[in-house]
């Protein structure tokens, strides 16, 4: 068996066979919108990681602050009648932050956590209320919630939930359409209101291809929400913090949601962590009288102290640098830049103009793998997603030359492709 370093590590979503044999892509160091590679190469992260650099790489703050913390108290853990100071802080913090008026804050290890403690929440809610049958959870059909059970299961696609026997992890779930609204309400008629619990919906689609709402559809989404008393959560682990130019993408489209799940932007990935903000109708019952029910869910690093210090040190380089206001900014530059490749071969649809990301779909007989491998060896690090989309969604400290610089590199790699896949016929006309 071979013994050469990195051998032993099953990386999340890989067809391993594939990595080991072409060669894993080490990043070793980060400063600003760069990372650097074990054999020496320079990338730009057009991608913030998995959307979650805002900040930017190797902000020295930010490790002053982790380090501050772990020689004061590496955590300390918030089961029961115990919590840390640093705990309570983010929370009234974050409470103070919230499109939810008077919310609680739910702290947990990542959004697919999450989406875990929403959905559970969800359930007990109407079961508390003696409304037994509400148990089933609507989500969008090129939605992503995160790979626990739940979801697993909400999320739109099948292949995060074949192989794992028949039927879904969650059996109470279903999907509607994510760009037709009239599809929740003939699946709110088909299931019965009195049997659903929830809908969850990012305000953005991320990793299910970058696609915004359609005018209307949240409007409309409310409305059926609040007329078959079902709950409302909204999936902000991509857009929570700065992604859409507001702190939350909920008070750009006019979202009134019950719970918002919120993970990634917190601590810009400086730390494992997420937050769950819930709404008093939810929560009241929860914190009155002695006979209120208790809410049995909980993970270790729940409150996790350094990981909470982490994230106020994020929130106060947002607040000090004005980034959220940036990335609102550089929106307009990123739909400006992309205008060019509207019309390019190769391309089937530009989306932006929805927060500070952008999809570019392409042809299918253009690899979108390979267009982001050869952008990788010109220094433009891209990802590709649901649909063979092109994920841009840049660090909020990138300048515009950046911007620039991701988009020519797309543009003239497709162009390659694009070359490569036109008929012989039609060159020579």
């Amino acid at each position: 068996m071979s013994t050469a370093i990195g051998n032993a590590l099953w990386s999340p979503l890989a067809h391993m066979p594939s990595v080991l044999a072409g060669g894993r892509t080490i990043i070793t160091h980060g400063s600003g919108t760069h990372l650097t590679t074990d054999d020496g190469r320079e990338l730009l992260d057009a991608t913030a990681g998995l959307w979650h650099a805002n900040i930017g790489h190797g902000r020295p703050e930010i490790a002053e602050a982790a380090a501050a913390q772990l020689q004061r108290l590496e955590t300390y853990q918030s089961f029961g009648s115990f919590s840390n100071d640093v705990a309570l802080r983010l929370a009234d913090r974050l409470a103070a932050l919230s499109p939810i008026a008077d919310p609680r804050i739910i702290l947990t290890s990542g959004g697919s956590d999450g989406v875990e403690v929403a959905a559970k929440l969800a359930r007990l809610h109407w079961q508390l209320e003696g409304r037994h049958d509400k148990v089933t959870i609507l989500s969008r059909a090129d939605s992503y919630h995160g790979l626990h059970a739940f979801g697993s299961s909400l999320s739109g696609p099948d292949i995060y939930r074949d192989g794992y026997g028949p039927g879904t992890l969650v059996p109470e779930t279903a999907l509607f359409s994510s760009t037709d609204i009239d599809d929740l309400e003939r699946r709110i008629t088909e299931l019965g209101a009195d049997r659903i619990a929830a809908i969850i919906a990012e305000p953005v689609i991320g990793s299910g291809g970058i696609i915004a709402p359609p005018p209307g559809y949240f409007e409309r989404m409310q409305e059926l929400a609040r007329a078959h008393d079902i709950l409302l959560i909204a999936d902000e682990v991509v857009t929570g913090f700065g992604r859409t130019g507001r702190w939350f993408a909920v008070e750009r489209f006019g979202i009134a949601p019950d719970m918002i799940v919120t993970a990634k932007g917190i601590t810009s990935g400086y730390a494992p962590l997420g937050a769950v903000f819930v709404a008093p109708r939810l929560w009241k019952r929860f914190f009155d009288g002695p006979d209120a029910p208790i809410y049995r869910h909980g993970v270790t690093y729940s409150g996790h102290a350094t990981a909470c210090a982490i994230a106020l040190a994020n929130l106060d380089i947002l607040e000090r640098e004005n980034l959220v206001e940036r990335a609102a900014e550089l929106e307009t530059v990123l739909v400006r830049e992309l205008e060019v490749l509207r019309d390019q071969p190769g391309v089937v649809e530009v989306r932006s103009g929805a927060g500070f990301l952008a999809g570019v779909q392409l042809e299918p007989e253009i690899p979108g793998d390979r267009v982001a491998a050869v952008a990788l060896d010109r220094g433009v690090l891209l990802r590709v997603i649901r649909g063979n989309t092109i994920q841009i969604s840049p660090p909020f400290v990138v300048t515009e030359q950046e911007i620039a610089l991701i988009v020519r590199v797309l543009r003239e790699t497709i162009e390659q492709f694009a070359d490569r896949a036109r008929p012989e016929d039609e060159e020579q006309s």
